[in-house]
């Protein structure tokens, strides 16, 4: 087994593919031009990808937003450990058990849609969630916890930032477009890999998903000269993804069994299928269950089985 070190990004969200990036770093093959993402999310694939040129792209502004200030040094793990620790002390004797400086933070940020108060949602929100109304408004609960950011939760916040200032490049190219705008973008030399919301699964203001978009991505992938990478789902115990037979059958594709947990208990501990679509050779890669047994090191230093 093999031990990888895994950056962890600040921003966190339900879907996040952390357990997964030793096995989409197994898979890409190495290209002389850039990385590119047309959903970038959390940013975990891009910051543990190992290229000093990108395209980054995301329809959700917010999370451009906060990644370009820690490019331009406007956002810094010092001014986060200072902001977070000001603001919790404050959510922790704030009235109704936090919620009521929960409530001015999210108000505050509906207003002013600040890259600090945003990070602060994202980690205070109820499951771990981000979700956006129409209005583009933050819509996520509190998660009841006004000790959330303890000094030991502050302090991982401000490494996490820390860690990824270290690895945003200065050529890194950051979007705020729709994904099919970035795609044609790519050359024969660079790779894309591409992460969209699942279809038929959670989506939010910021990443709704249609049959019509999976066609259209299809489309653009099916066009490109660039190498790439799909992450979807497959199947899992109840029905299978539709959109494998009707559009990516065609490419190769890489499966493996990837547990999650929909809450606190054992039994809520569910199996899907994920699988990896992609447009290049891969006879040489185990066609299901390829690096379950891998061991990744988190860059908290913790070492996880998977």
């Amino acid at each position: 087994m093999r031990t990888r070190r895994i950056v962890i990004p600040p921003i966190k969200s339900q879907g996040i593919k952390t357990k997964l990036v030793p096995w989409i770093n197994e898979l890409a093959p190495k290209v002389s031009g850039k990385w590119i993402e047309p959903f970038l999310g959390t940013g975990v694939v891009a910051f543990n990808s190992g290229y000093k040129k990108a395209i980054l792209n995301d329809t959700n502004p917010h999370i451009i937003n906060f990644y370009k200030g820690i490019q331009q040094k406007l956002i810094t793990g010092a001014l986060v450990k200072q902001y977070l620790e000001r603001e919790g002390k404050l959510l922790s004797t704030a009235d109704e058990s936090g919620y009521e400086h929960f409530r001015k933070i999210k108000d505050r940020f509906n207003l002013e849609f600040s890259s600090l108060d945003f990070i602060f949602l994202s980690r205070a929100g109820f499951n771990g969630m981000m979700r956006f109304n129409k209005k583009g408004l933050w819509n996520i609960p509190f998660c009841k916890k006004p000790d959330r950011f303890a000094q030991s939760y502050t302090t991982k916040i401000t490494n996490q930032v820390l860690a990824v200032s270290k690895i945003i490049q200065d050529d890194w190219v950051f979007y705020n477009k729709s994904f099919s705008e970035i795609i044609p973008m790519a050359t024969k030399d660079d790779i894309i890999y591409c992460d969209p919301p699942y279809f038929g699964r959670y989506v939010d203001y910021y990443n709704g998903w249609s049959e019509k978009d999976e066609e259209t991505l299809f489309d653009l992938l099916s066009e490109t000269k660039a190498k790439f990478i799909l992450s979807t789902w497959h199947h899992n115990d109840f029905r299978a993804n539709e959109m494998i037979k009707k559009y990516w059958d065609k490419f190769n594709i890489v499966t493996r069994d990837h547990f999650y947990h929909s809450g606190g208990k054992i039994e809520n501990r569910r199996q899907i299928v994920e699988a990896l679509v992609c447009n290049f050779d891969i006879t040489h890669i185990n066609m299901h269950n390829h690096g379950v047994f891998e061991k990744i090191e988190l860059s908290t230093g913790e070492l996880q089985l998977f």
